[in-house]
């Protein structure tokens, strides 16, 4: 008689077909699994009191099972699962990414801001779940199609550094119309500092020197954006 197998020897091709996630993304289509039963084929095994889908549903409470808050997890933070380590958390952290950057290239081919919504929708992908605060810069043409979009800044949890003249250096270098200033707040206040105000202040004002308008000033956190020129403060 075949001695069975160790419960911690378990993968996932030793479990029973309807509890085996590639096989159900094979028969049934990607959209049939879980985001659990997804995150069990990135790591293959569990731990030795439970499979990598019970795992992975764990980790998944843990963070209110939200992708969004998930992907704010360091990979020092996810090997704290029993039965996660350095390679599966590295497996997750980069699957996440993968997912934030395809969000984010989804909005490219909708070049024309029209709006203070069409801006969000490029930076709010790009900076809504970061742990620090970042400077980014859209460049626009006249028609306020994009022209190119830079970071310009990157800092600690409560501030970073945007130089103006750096910011119209690479606006006239781009031959930019206009900008849109970007930055983040990972506390998730999405109100602005006087350090925000005065710094849009000084934006604005240069770029009327310049003939480079500042469109606008988004503040961007995980929870939405505040608009300086939806709230008339341009």
């Amino acid at each position: 008689m075949t001695d069975p197998i160790p419960f911690n020897k378990l993968t996932i091709r030793a479990w029973a077909d309807e509890d085996r996630p590639r096989e159900k993304l094979m028969n049934k289509g990607v959209g049939a699994l879980s985001d659990a039963e997804l995150l069990a084929i990135l790591i293959g095994s569990g731990n030795r009191n439970e499979t990598a889908v019970s795992l992975c549903q764990r980790i998944g409470n843990k963070y209110k099972n939200s992708l969004q808050l998930m992907s704010k997890a360091s990979v020092n933070e996810l090997i704290q699962f029993k039965g996660i380590g350095e390679a599966k958390a590295i497996s997750i952290v980069a699957a996440l990414e993968l997912g934030r950057r395809r969000q984010q290239e989804a909005v490219l081919p909708r070049q024309q801001i029209k709006s203070s919504q069409d801006a969000y929708l490029i930076f709010g992908p790009l900076l809504g779940d970061l742990p620090h605060e970042e400077f980014w810069v859209l460049f626009l043409n006249r028609s306020n199609k994009v022209i190119s979009k830079k970071r310009i800044s990157a800092g600690g949890v409560t501030g970073t550094v945007a130089d103006v003249r750096l910011i119209f250096k690479e606006a006239i270098n781009a031959l930019a119309s206009g900008i849109i200033l970007c930055h983040n707040h990972p506390s998730g206040n999405l109100l602005p500092s006087e350090a925000d105000i005065q710094l849009t202040k000084r934006m604005k004002s240069a770029g009327v020197l310049l003939e480079v308008s500042v469109l606008d000033h988004l503040i961007v956190t995980d929870a939405g954006y505040y608009s300086f020129s939806d709230e008339s403060r341009l």
